[in-house]
């Protein structure tokens, strides 16, 4: 009889995995970096656990999207009051905050669950391509 293998917080490496964003759509990058920040692409994975590893992604101002997504795209947020529904366009958006695109994308492909907090702390986004992470690999 096989036991399953639960790694120890100990015995866990994590690697840091470096993204550029220009050579990517928003929804593929995402989905990339979410499943190398949970851990999905390690023998190793445990889904109870928090195994996954870093992620920097750089160029955020050039990510790619498909279709008239920059012109009808809409975030919104709600204050709770009555009248207090804001929108923003994606393009106004990716003129002020670019990294806040890319980590709001991968915010929703991670499972809301007690993980998805400590999970996001490893994602670095940089505007542009200089940053003073150390990287070890390209993610493609």
């Amino acid at each position: 009889m096989t036991k399953t293998f639960i790694p120890k917080t100990k015995d866990i490496k994590r690697a840091w995995y470096e993204a550029d964003a220009s050579q990517f759509t928003l929804g593929r990058l995402a989905s990339k970096i979410a499943t190398i920040l949970r851990g999905k692409h390690k023998v190793t994975f445990t889904p109870h656990m928090d195994v996954g590893d870093f992620v920097v992604v750089k160029n955020a101002e050039k990510v790619k999207f498909t279709g008239r997504k920059l012109a009808q795209k809409k975030y919104y947020r709600f204050s709770g009051y009555p009248g207090g529904l804001y929108t923003k366009k994606l393009s106004d958006r990716m003129e002020k905050e670019p990294e806040k695109v890319i980590r709001d994308a991968v915010y929703n492909m991670i499972d809301s669950n007690r993980l998805r907090k400590h999970i996001l702390r490893r994602l670095k986004v940089v505007v542009g391509d200089k940053h003073e992470f150390i990287v070890e690999k390209e993610l493609k």
